[in-house]
């Protein structure tokens, strides 16, 4: 999963380019990557087994490092980027 998620990296572009991108750690990376696939708070507390104030700690950085207006513009940027289109569907809730 890492080293797809850093493949996928490396193909960011425009708000997500390398220069903008070079203040986000790697947990925030993991966390744009689980959001751009669809997943809420909860679902990627779970997966990366931290608490679901962590993620959300870490969606509100990801937004001021690349200027991002809302969770909604960061999944476009990711998608456009190239992020979140792994093998596994968006989570949609039940």
């Amino acid at each position: 999963m890492f080293a797809g998620l850093r493949s996928s990296w490396t193909r960011v572009s425009g708000y997500l380019d390398r220069a903008a991108a070079k203040g986000v750690g790697d947990r925030e990376r993991e966390v744009l990557e689980l959001i751009a696939a669809g997943d809420d708070n909860a679902a990627i507390a779970s997966q990366l087994l931290i608490s679901a104030k962590t993620v959300a700690n870490n969606v509100s950085n990801i937004l001021v490092k690349l200027h991002l207006r809302d969770r909604a513009h960061a999944v476009a940027a990711a998608r456009d980027a190239g992020l979140g289109s792994g093998s596994r569907p968006p989570r949609w809730p039940t």
